[in-house]
C-alpha cells in the first residue's frame, strides 16, 4: 500500500526530483490520516441509531451526534482566526507536523473518554456528545493542517489531484466504517442497542490506533514548513478580503451539511421505509461512502497530469475496481444481497465516468455538474417507490466524491502567506455537519417521514452548483495579476482557460 501510494503521488508532485523524495513519503503519512479521521467520523453514522436506541431518543436528538461533532469543527477554527487575527498564525508559529501531533492526541483521548462513559453503571447521552465534541476538535486540527498541506506538497496545477487523492483514502476509512462498526458492535460484542457497554473495546481500539499514528507521525518526515512559508509573521484577516475564499466557505458549509445529513439519516430512512436491521442498513450504508471512494479515486486520476488515454483507462480501471470490492463485500455481508439488485448504482456509476469526460479535467466545471446530478437524483429518490428510491440516493456518493477537494483548492488558490488561515476558514464552515442533519431529522419528526426530509440537502447542491460555475472565481482575476508580479511561483491558474 505504501509503495502505491508514492508511486501515485509521483504522479502529482514537484518536477524535480529531489522534492518527490522529500515529499513521497510525508504525502504517503498524511494520506494515512485521511483514512483514520474518515473511518472514525463515519462511525458516527453507525453510532447515531446505537444510541438512539440505548437512550430511546427521536430523529432530532440522535443527531444530536453530528451537531456535538461538527460543532467542535466551527469553534476551534473560529479561535484559529481570532489568534490569527490578532497576533499570529498558530500554525506558522507551531508547524503543521507538531499541529497533526496533537490534533491526534487529543482525539486519542477522546476515544478514552467514550470508552470510560461507555463503561460507566449510568452513561449519560450529554457526555457522550461532550466526548464527541472533543473528537471533533482533535479532527479540526488535523484538517486545518493537512488539506492545505497536501495541497501545497507539490505543482499548484496538480494541488486539486493531490488532495482528491488524500481524500480517496478517507472515503475508504468511510467506505468500511459502517461495516467494520457494525460487525465490532453487533457481532464481536454482541450489541443489542440496549447497553452502552457493547461500544467499549470499539472505542479503546481507536484509542491506540491513534496514538500510534501521533508516534509514527511526530518520527516522519512530515515538515512543519513549507517552502517559505515561515518567512514572515502574518496577521489580520488578509484571507477575507479573496472573495472566492468568503463563497467557498459556505460551499464547505453546504458539501459537509448535505453529505453528513445524507449519511446520517440514510439508516433511519431504511429502516422506516425497508424495515431493515440497524445492522443491515449499517451494511448499505458502504455504498454511499463507497460511492465517494470511488468518485475521489476517478478524479484524482481525471485531475492528474497524465496523457489523456491513459488518464482514461486508469480511472475507468480503478472505478471498476473498487465497485467490484464493494459488491464482494456485500454479497457475504448483506443477507439475500443479489449483484443485480445494485444495478441502478451502476448505471449511475457509468454516468459519473461521463460527467467526469464532460467536465474535462476542470475542477469547477466538475463541482458544479456533479452539484446538478445530485440536485437531479434526489428529486429522482423523492418521485422514486420502493428499492429504486434507495439505490437512486446511495449513488448521491458517486457525486459526492470530488467535492470537498475542489472547494477547498478553488478557495485556498493564490492566498499565499494567508493558506493556513484561509484553511482554518474553511474548516470552520464544517459546522454545516453540525447544523444540517438536526434540521434534516427535525422536519423528518415533523412531517412523519424521513423520505421527504431528503429535500434539504437539495438546497445544499443548489449553492455548490453556483460556487462550482460561477462563485469560485469571484476575484480570482486580481489574484493573479497581483500573485503573477511579487510571487512568479505562485501564479494562480484560471483553469476554465485551460
Amino acid at each position: 500500500m505504501s509503495l502505491f501510494l508514492q508511486n501515485l503521488y509521483h504522479h502529482h508532485s514537484m518536477n524535480n526530483t529531489e522534492t518527490k523524495q522529500n515529499y513521497g513519503l510525508a504525502l504517503v503519512t498524511l494520506t494515512s490520516l485521511f483514512f483514520m479521521w474518515g473511518f472514525i467520523t463515519c462511525l458516527n453514522d453507525v453510532l447515531i441509531p446505537f444510541l438512539k436506541g440505548v437512550f430511546t431518543l427521536s430523529n432530532f436528538q440522535a443527531n444530536l451526534v453530528q451537531f456535538a461533532f461538527f460543532t467542535a469543527y466551527f469553534v476551534i477554527s473560529l479561535i484559529y482566526f481570532l489568534v490569527s487575527y490578532l497576533w499570529e498564525d498558530p500554525i506558522q508559529k507551531i508547524g503543521y507536523k507538531n499541529t497533526l501531533v496533537a490534533g491526534l492526541l487529543i482525539a486519542a483521548t477522546a476515544c478514552l473518554l467514550f470508552f470510560l462513559e461507555a463503561g460507566s453503571e449510568n452513561p449519560e447521552f450529554g457526555l457522550f456528545l461532550s466526548a464527541l465534541f472533543l473528537l471533533g476538535t482533535g479532527f479540526s486540527f488535523l484538517q486545518i493542517a493537512a488539506n492545505p498541506l497536501v495541497a501545497m506538497l507539490g505543482t499548484p496545477e496538480s494541488s486539486s489531484s493531490r488532495l482528491n487523492l488524500s481524500q480517496a483514502f478517507n472515503s475508504l476509512g468511510t467506505t468500511f466504517s459502517p461495516l467494520i462498526g457494525a460487525f465490532l458492535i453487533y457481532e464481536v460484542f454482541k450489541g443489542e442497542a440496549t447497553s452502552s457497554k457493547d461500544i467499549q473495546m470499539p472505542y479503546l481500539i481507536l484509542a491506540s490506533v491513534l496514538l500510534v499514528l501521533a508516534g509514527v507521525l511526530f518520527f516522519s518526515n512530515v515538515p512543519n514548513r513549507v517552502g517559505g512559508d515561515s518567512a514572515e509573521k502574518v496577521s489580520g484577516a488578509g484571507a477575507l478580503k479573496h472573495p472566492y475564499l468568503i463563497c467557498g466557505m459556505f460551499g464547505i458549509f453546504c458539501y459537509v451539511g448535505a453529505e453528513v445529513a445524507i449519511g446520517s439519516n440514510l439508516s433511519a430512512f431504511m429502516e422506516e421505509t425497508f424495515h431493515f436491521e440497524k445492522q443491515t442498513a449499517a451494511y448499505y450504508l458502504m455504498f454511499y461512502w463507497g460511492g465517494a471512494m470511488i468518485g475521489r479515486f476517478m478524479g484524482s486520476i481525471s485531475m492528474s497530469g497524465l496523457e489523456r488515454q491513459k488518464k482514461y483507462i486508469l480511472m475507468a480501471l480503478s472505478g471498476v475496481i473498487c465497485i467490484t470490492l464493494i459488491c464482494l463485500v456485500a454479497v457475504n455481508n448483506i443477507p439475500d444481497f443479489k449483484v443485480t439488485d445494485a444495478i441502478l448504482f451502476f448505471v449511475f456509476f457509468a454516468l459519473n465516468y461521463v460527467v467526469f469526460l464532460m467536465a474535462n479535467s476542470i475542477p469547477s466545471r466538475t463541482l458544479g455538474l456533479f452539484a446538478i446530478v445530485n440536485i437531479l437524483l434526489i428529486a429522482g429518490m423523492l418521485m422514486s417507490d420502493g428499492s429504486n428510491a434507495l439505490w437512486v440516493l446511495l449513488s448521491v456518493g458517486l457525486f459526492n466524491s470530488i467535492m470537498f477537494s475542489n472547494v477547498f483548492t478553488l478557495s485556498i488558490e493564490g492566498l499565499g502567506k494567508y493558506t493556513a488561515q484561509g484553511s482554518s476558514l474553511l474548516v470552520m464552515m464544517i459546522l454545516g455537519g453540525a447544523i444540517v442533519p438536526p434540521l434534516q431529522g427535525l422536519l423528518a419528526d415533523v412531517l412523519g417521514s424521513s423520505k421527504l426530509a431528503f429535500a434539504i440537502p437539495m438546497l445544499c447542491y443548489a449553492y455548490l452548483a453556483w460556487f462550482g460555475f460561477a462563485g469560485s472565481k469571484l476575484g480570482k482575476s486580481k489574484v493573479v495579476v497581483v500573485k503573477k508580479e511579487e510571487h512568479p511561483e505562485s501564479v494562480v491558474l484560471d483553469r476554465d482557460s485551460e
